[in-house]
């Protein structure tokens, strides 16, 4: 089934959701190292802008993810409507992990709940492609659509 945010037949919500992903999983080894280096002064900084790039990311890819739930039939809306809900909870985290940081606290374990949370946002995510179909090129995988 394919989904209307798409570009040339290739679904943009898919092709946006690494960088978020990349950039918090970047932030949070960020802090990791920096407990553990003798000045971690530069590996803060790098969490905190890689926290606020993958907000910006995450924004990003849920206007297009938003575009393609409103296309979903009602039998993959619960799935669907669980993965964005708990995308927005992640965003919300690491607005306020980057709030707290820039005010001068180290939420590190505000990161490390988020980032479990997106280990299950993204099982629900890859439950809808690889068994639901969504975004899935149903002539091109020979996939039987009835």
């Amino acid at each position: 089934m394919r989904t209307p945010a798409s570009i040339a037949g290739h679904p943009i919500h898919p092709m946006l959701v690494p960088l978020p992903i990349g950039m918090w999983v970047l932030s949070l080894a960020c802090d990791i190292i920096g407990a553990f280096a003798a000045d971690p002064t530069t590996w803060k900084s790098v969490a905190l802008y890689a926290m606020i790039g993958g907000i910006i990311g995450a924004l990003l890819a849920a206007v297009f993810g938003f575009v393609d739930l409103l296309s979903l039939p009602a039998r993959i809306r619960p799935t669907a409507l669980a993965h964005m809900g708990i995308n927005l909870t992640i965003v919300v985290l690491f607005a306020i992990d980057a709030w707290l940081r820039l005010s001068g606290s180290d939420p590190v374990w505000l990161s490390v709940v988020a980032i479990l949370l997106l280990l299950g946002s993204g099982w629900l995510g890859g439950k809808m492609v690889y068994r639901l179909g969504v975004a899935v090129d149903v002539p091109a995988a020979g996939i039987d659509s009835r």
